[in-house]
Parts: C-alpha cells; structure tokens; sequence
C-alpha cells in the first residue's frame, strides 16, 4: 500500500481549520522537532520543550473541536512536520523542487 503524501496532507489540512489551532501548530510543531535535538545535550530543557509542544498541541484541538489527526493514523505525527515545513517553504512536500 502506497503512503500517498499529498492526500495525508490535504486531510492534515481539513482536520486543522481553526486559526488559533494553526497558529498553536505553528509554534508547537517546531518546539517538538527542536526537542529532539536538544535533549541528548540538555534532557530537563529537551524534555521541557517537548511536553511544551504538545501541550499546545492539544490546547489548539481544543479550539478546533477535534481530536489529533494522528489519534485515527500514527503518520500524521510525520505529516504535521510536513505541514509545517509547506507552512514556511510554500511548498508541498510531496512536490519537485524546481529546476534551476
């Protein structure tokens, strides 16, 4: 079975409407990744942003009324990376980069 990433992303999409959401996505979403990348230096501040990051997560869902999207498939943990990194590139992640 294929993992089709542009329709993930357009249900990614569908799922996170809600300014407020959008905007706690923006923040949390990043907060988490760059957990990651500090804990094996720091654990109590990696640790710290990544609770930091999903707290507001969840406080953005509940703007929204819904649960998580990765709540009915774990690959939307990935897919809202990928939102994110469209969010800041303008670009679809599942698309070419342009030729040069």
């Amino acid at each position: 079975m294929a993992f089709d990433v542009k329709a993930y992303l357009a249900q990614y999409k569908e799922d996170h409407q809600h300014p407020v959401n959008r905007a706690l996505h923006t923040v949390g979403i990043p907060t988490i990744v760059a957990s990651l990348a500090v804990m094996p230096f720091n654990p109590i501040l990696g640790a710290s942003m990544f609770v930091f990051g999903w707290i507001l997560q969840f406080v953005g869902h509940a703007f929204e009324g819904k649960a998580p999207s990765f709540f009915r498939d774990p690959k939307f943990i990935l897919i809202g990376a990928m939102w994110f990194k469209e969010k800041v590139l303008g670009k679809t992640a599942a698309e070419p980069a342009p030729a040069n």
